[in-house]
């Protein structure tokens, strides 16, 4: 009996398990309003392109806050402040309500601003059953009304995860001024394809090409952070720009040691944009050189992102340092070197969040390590560290209710 008691063998140890860090932030910041522009500004990889190239890059010699809490009694509200200086101390306010705290897109909001305008109201409501929509921004407080756009903007949208369209009108505008914009944007498989009309002042006219744009996408990948992918955009802006960009998302996974083999997974993103002026006498009456950009980020962990970013007159780069208290707090810090005078400039932020609660690397259902034992089981073998096969199971498939909400696809409305 002793001798059985004493010679077993001890338990193995547990599976090795796929880690994936919280995202940074969720939505972006630049999703968060997206129901108030018009989706043409918005697809074709345009909000990932926001939220490469200007989040954590802070304006040179400046100091950002940003404070985003939610009340404690209602999970509905929450109010960003953004401290923004720039020649003379500056600030803004934002105090948010949206029905559902998963749902953006249905929200309102009043901005107070120390510049101009001072106070505006902006509200949006969408039905997601029936996929229509309304927005309006409305500055109620403006040190000088100059233009009819001062006095409000409204409009009606639709959109299906296939198909987009919408109008937005100026209430007080003159005849000619009516519509302010209009756009259709429709996907078909891995195609998307969009016109948006945007009248001159003085020619309207239908017929006046310099009225439209139009743009064509082609994107593989599902949206979420947990899928890789790519999308590749060419823009005809109003008949006198040329745009071109390409924009990938990759999934990294490395090995490390928590009690047992684990894999972390890193989030990496690419792009590079190109602009060219199309029309000779445009470009030199606007002075608008042909621009190329190529940036890149690096979630390392649920701690550390890494930014960096290259054009012709200068390159930056930005580190950020997120700790998950609650509520969160993150530190960042960017650099800018000009081509001009070869001078480097610095500037600083500091955010805090408690928009989400406060999580650490969490193990993902939809991934799993398989041993040597069962690696003739993998059918759909992505990658391999070591000698142990990784396997996605059902991600290609669309199936994402199971995973948290910040790591499903954003794009199931167009």
């Amino acid at each position: 009996m002793w001798k059985w008691l004493f010679s077993r063998e001890p338990a193995p140890p547990p599976p090795p398990v796929v880690l994936v860090p919280p995202l940074f932030d969720f939505p972006p910041l630049a999703a968060r309003n997206r129901m108030l522009h018009s989706s043409y500004d918005v697809v074709f990889g345009k909000l990932a392109l926001t939220s490469l190239f200007e989040d954590y890059f802070h304006q040179a010699r400046n100091f950002t806050t940003r404070i985003m809490l939610k009340p404690i009694e209602d999970p509905h509200v929450s109010g960003p402040l953004d401290h923004k200086p720039k020649d003379s101390i500056a600030g803004d306010a934002l105090f948010r309500w949206q029905s559902d705290v998963n749902d953006p897109h249905t929200f309102m909001d009043l901005y107070v601003s120390t510049s101009n305008p001072i106070l505006q109201m902006r509200s949006c409501a969408y039905y997601p059953k029936y996929g229509f929509g309304a927005f309006g921004v409305f500055p109620l407080l403006l040190k000088k009304r100059e233009s009819s756009q001062d006095y409000g903007l409204m409009g009606l949208r639709y959109g299906s995860g296939n198909l987009s369209f919408g109008v937005t009108l100026l209430p007080f505008a003159m005849k000619d001024e009516l519509p302010k914009s209009a756009w259709l944007v429709s996907k078909m498989g891995r195609l998307t394809a969009g016109v948006q009309y945007e009248p001159q002042q003085g020619n309207a006219k239908l017929s006046n090409l310099m009225n439209w744009s139009c743009a064509m996408g082609y994107g593989v990948g599902s949206g979420s952070p947990l899928c890789p992918s790519f999308n590749f955009n060419l823009e005809l802006v109003k008949s006198s720009q040329f745009i071109a960009s390409f924009y990938q998302h990759m999934v990294v996974q490395r090995r490390i040691y928590i009690q047992t083999y684990c894999s972390s997974t890193n989030m990496v993103q690419s792009n590079f944009f190109l602009r060219v002026s199309v029309d000779d006498a445009i470009a030199e009456n606007n002075m608008l050189d042909p621009t190329f950009r190529i940036g890149a980020s690096w979630q390392a962990n649920k701690n550390f992102l890494l930014k960096a970013k290259v054009g012709p007159r200068s390159s930056s780069m930005a580190l950020a340092f997120k700790s998950w208290w609650k509520p969160s707090f993150t530190f960042s810090i960017s650099a800018t070197r000009d081509r001009a005078d070869g001078k480097m400039q610095y500037g600083f932020g500091i955010q805090s969040e408690s928009l989400r609660e406060a999580s650490y690397q969490r193990a993902d259902p939809n991934y799993v390590m398989l041993t040597q034992s069962k690696e003739h089981l993998a059918k759909g073998i992505v990658w391999k560290a070591g000698k142990r096969p990784m396997l996605k199971s059902d991600i290609d498939a669309g199936h994402f209710d199971g995973l948290p909400r910040e790591l499903q696809p954003l794009d199931k409305i167009l």
